[in-house]
């Protein structure tokens, strides 16, 4: 086992530092805007090119261009939403999705405002429909953008920072042991099903949000600073 997770993170290494940082920039802002994140793994590939850093300036390289990648995608989400966002929705893939899918993400900002965007980063296919729905309301761009701000870094730090250590806490036990890589698959297993029982717990507490409109006014937020 020990030799199948060498090779491949010898594989991810073996790409330059610059073209792996800019493609897990590219692919998070593809993940982050008009609705592409429902098809493109953008924090997998963030994830998988995190484990070939080696130093502090490709750690803070990955973290800032993963940054700007996120918050450019998001930036183009809220303006296609803005201009193009009614059409979206008639579109094929906005049928696709279903309508309830839309009225959910229009009843969440309506009802929660900012803390809608911040926590819809966590959470899955809302993370795709947040933005360009929030473009189709009264939501201001620099309120959008502060709130979408804070998400953006603090997955950031927590997914390039988690993937670093990782990567540096198995090469130090495989040099001693076999076993290794069965341990360091177990706790990848582990850390994969608590974040996804964390985003359900999440996704659980704000489902009230999501099934009733409020006053159409996202500025008017419900319960601000509650669960």
């Amino acid at each position: 086992m020990n030799e199948i997770i060498n090779n491949i993170l010898s594989a991810v290494a073996s790409v330059d530092p610059v073209t792996r940082t800019l493609l897990s920039s590219l692919f998070i802002m593809l993940e982050t805007s008009f609705l592409v994140g429902l098809v493109i793994p953008g924090d997998t590939v963030v994830l998988i090119s995190s484990t070939a850093i080696t130093n502090l300036q490709e750690y803070i390289f990955m973290i800032v261009m993963v940054i700007v990648g996120s918050l450019t995608g998001e930036t183009i989400g809220f303006f296609v939403g803005k201009y193009f966002g009614p059409h979206i929705r008639r579109s094929w893939l906005g049928r696709k999705l279903g309508p309830h899918r839309w009225e959910q993400a229009e009843n969440y900002i309506d009802r929660r405002g900012g803390i809608a965007v911040f926590l819809s980063r966590f959470l899955p296919i809302l993370h795709s429909l947040i933005p360009l729905t929030v473009g189709m309301t009264k939501m201001k761009y620099r309120t959008f953008i502060a709130w979408t701000s804070a998400a953006c870094v603090i997955w950031t730090f927590v997914y390039v920072t988690l993937a670093a250590v990782l990567k540096d806490q198995y090469e130090a036990f495989a040099a001693k042991y076999d076993w290794a890589g069965f341990l360091f698959l177990g706790i990848v297993a582990a850390i994969v099903i608590a974040v996804s029982l964390i985003k359900k717990r999440v996704e659980k507490t704000q489902e009230k949000y999501m099934e009733e409109p409020a006053d159409h006014d996202p500025s008017t937020v419900e319960n601000p600073l509650g669960s």
